[in-house]
């Protein structure tokens, strides 16, 4: 078989890859040669950053890396963004393009798409980045790849093959297993010490991050054993369900839990960066912590980054988590609901003006699609959820608000998402801002009968930048932007569109969306911020 027909042989018989995103080229057309006949799907979006976060948004939602298929140079300089979005959130994704003839790589000839380095442009956003050289490395190549995956700290990982490779011939593995790798287990030593700190300590907290989320009901019940407040970074969010009774949810940037982990004297953080947009998203480095801290992570850099560590273990979250539990057969009695319940009530939500507006969204939104996969771009409603919004399962909320904060994340990424888990709805969460930047994957929406409800905050620009500018006495200059009529465009692509001003608008809409294909809601702020300001819907009228 040729080099490109022996990737997509791996990539579907080794490695179990069953979807594609990506934008065929001149210098790709070899590795479409018999895909229309492999079984694996091939999603055409209208972007190569679209096909990034579709990618992301699939791999965020069932645990799998994305796969992509780029063109040399303009597609991978568009897909860049949402490599550096998924490095930042360590989101699994293979990035798989063509570059030129090996002959001429670096010679500046001014060949079609020609960089200097392409490689060296893509270094920065991926964990590491491969030329391929002969067909017979490829085998290699790929199983590097899948191996940071499993048991590293995962991220973005691109692999360029020279166009003169693509139809060379290449000899088949001697067999398509796949290999069985483990990730790192703690050392028994050391998660004995953490367990000692953990049994002695009077007040602990602890924090978990994305990395936990192969493991929800492990620590879950490590939680309840340990009898600690425990918090969670938005891209955790859920795990520990929707209603267990020591959650603070992913508000560690509040007052309330940053009092209570300035008192903590024990601290286990595990599967987390302890990063700026989860412990300090409103700037002002307040999130500290004076109690011993236990840190557990795949990376042994992460470990003394952004906090004073004082015990550190290099290990997968669910095998930590794992032995931990071991060391606390019985409950654990330390007052720790009545201290989260206490900082529950100090953080006071839905009391909170900036974030009362958006309860009745959150609720209207769970009550109509309670198994929902909620996706967000950087949006009011996107803040406001990350702190109100519980949920019972993790991997059933994301957003671009976290890490590398880019825009148009939202509406890509959640149909990434859809198609990864097609038995459940999936909501996008997206402000008229935003979304301009990835609107055309509409059409892929629609192309794809991808039934993902589209939530369209429109507050006339960008809404986050006025305030910026406002509380820094800087006068409005380019955030006072014109939209385009969002229903209209819908429309032109063929997706049904509607407008809500009004919780209970809302709720209709819902009750009245399409069997199939994408359903755009647009929601006029100011309408629906003036109405909450004066009613309060009730649950009947949500349902």
């Amino acid at each position: 078989m040729t080099c490109a027909e022996l990737l997509i042989h791996l990539l579907r018989d080794r490695y179990g890859v069953d979807t594609l995103f990506g934008i065929p080229g001149v210098h790709t057309i070899e590795l479409y040669r018999g895909l229309e006949n492999s079984g694996v799907r091939h999603v055409t979006p209208r972007h190569e950053q679209g096909a990034g976060f579709m990618a992301d948004g699939y791999a965020r939602a069932t645990g799998k890396p994305g796969v992509c298929l780029i063109i040399t140079g303009p597609g991978m300089t568009n897909i860049l963004t949402a490599m550096g979005q998924a490095l930042a959130d360590s989101v699994p994704m293979l990035v798989i393009s063509s570059v030129n003839r090996r002959d001429t790589l670096a010679r500046g000839q001014g060949r079609l798409h020609e960089l200097e380095s392409q490689q060296g442009l893509v270094s920065g956003v991926s964990r590491f980045s491969h030329t391929l050289l002969s067909p017979d490395a490829l085998p290699e190549v790929l199983a590097r790849a899948y191996a940071i995956f499993q048991g590293q700290r995962p991220g973005p990982i691109h692999i360029e093959i020279p166009i003169d490779l693509f139809d060379a011939p290449a000899p088949p593995p001697l067999k398509w297993d796949a290999p069985e790798i483990y990730p790192p287990a703690p050392d028994p030593t050391g998660i004995a010490k953490a367990a000692q700190w953990l049994q002695e300590a009077q007040r602990p907290l602890i924090l978990l991050g994305g990395g936990c989320v192969k493991a929800p009901d492990v620590a879950r019940e490590l939680v309840t054993r340990l009898d600690a407040p425990a918090a969670t970074t938005i891209n955790a969010k859920g795990l520990l369900g929707d209603a267990h009774p020591l959650d603070l949810g992913a508000n560690t940037g509040l007052p309330a839990v940053r009092e209570l982990a300035r008192e903590a004297d024990v601290i286990l953080a595990i599967g987390t960066e302890l990063g700026e947009t989860d412990y300090d998203v409103v700037f002002d480095d307040g999130f500290a912590l004076s109690g011993r801290l236990i840190r557990i992570d795949l990376d042994a850099q992460q470990l003394v980054r952004n906090q004073q560590l004082s015990l550190g273990l290099i290990s997968d979250a669910s095998q930590a988590l794992t032995a931990l539990l071991e060391h606390f057969p019985t409950s654990l009695e330390r007052n720790g609901i009545a201290r989260a319940i206490k900082t529950r009530e100090g953080l006071a939500l839905t009391q909170d003006p900036t974030l009362s507006p958006f309860v009745p969204l959150c609720d209207t939104l769970r009550k109509a699609l309670p198994d929902a996969i909620w996706v967000g771009d950087s949006t009011a409603p996107v803040y406001a959820a990350n702190h109100l919004l519980a949920l019972p399962a993790p991997r059933h909320f994301f957003n671009a608000s976290t890490g590398y904060g880019t825009l148009g994340y939202g509406l890509p990424a959640a149909l990434g998402a859809q198609i990864g888990q097609p038995s459940l709805p999936v909501i996008a969460l997206v402000g008229d801002g935003g979304v301009m930047f990835t609107l055309s994957e509409l059409a892929t929406a629609v192309e794809s009968r991808l039934p993902v409800i589209i939530l369209l905050w429109h507050n006339q620009g960008y809404e986050e930048i006025r305030r910026y500018m406002d509380n820094h006495g800087v006068e409005r200059l380019g955030v006072d932007i014109k939209a385009p009529d969002f229903v209209k465009v819908a429309d032109g692509f063929g997706c049904q569109a509607t407008r809500a001003g009004t919780p209970i608008a809302l709720a209709q809409a819902l009750r009245s969306r399409p069997t199939e294909g994408p359903y755009l809601v647009e929601i006029d702020s100011d309408a629906w911020l003036a109405w909450c300001s004066d009613n309060t819907p009730t649950s009947e009228e949500l349902t």
